[in-house]
């Protein structure tokens, strides 16, 4: 998997066999679908099993996003409470192949404010699948939860 960032178009086709640009215009044109201050996250499922993560805005989005990042983190906020929160407001719609996860930030916000948090028995049910897969791989698991993902742009385009 691979992710990247709805920047900005223009975009110019030329014959390729990279399907990169056609996707980014596809994910620009979900993205236009959306109402404004809204994170989407676009999964575009290829033929040959691979799938390419592509990050978008909605207009304020990206500024809000950044905003409610940072609050979280401030707040302690860890990959579990992503999940949790993101989870709660997420809206999953398909086209075709194409997954969209869009989320509204006013709720995304609201609860990171309020201080929602991962219920400890999924904490504890992501722990213990981290443990997992580290041993399956031959690594050793980290003794802390991974950190808040983002619902902006500075975290959520970050390398992890």
């Amino acid at each position: 998997m691979t992710t990247s960032a709805v920047l900005a178009p223009p975009l110019m086709f030329t014959p390729s066999d990279d399907p990169a640009p056609v996707e980014q215009a596809v994910a620009l044109s979900i993205a236009a679908s959306y109402p404004p201050e809204t994170y989407l996250w676009i999964e575009c499922h290829r033929p040959d099993g691979g799938m390419q993560l592509w990050h978008a805005w909605t207009q304020g989005g990206d500024v809000l996003g950044d905003h409610v990042d940072q609050v979280a983190v401030a707040s302690g906020l860890d990959a579990p409470d992503w999940f949790e929160i993101a989870g709660r407001h997420e809206q999953v719609a398909h086209r075709g192949r194409i997954v969209i996860r869009a989320h509204p930030l006013r709720p995304v916000l609201a609860d990171v404010k309020a201080g929602v948090r991962c219920p400890h028995d999924r904490r504890a049910g992501l722990r213990q699948l981290i443990v997992t897969a580290a041993g399956l791989s031959g690594q050793v698991p980290h003794t802390h939860m991974p950190r808040w993902f983002g619902v902006g742009p500075v975290l959520a385009t970050r390398p992890h």
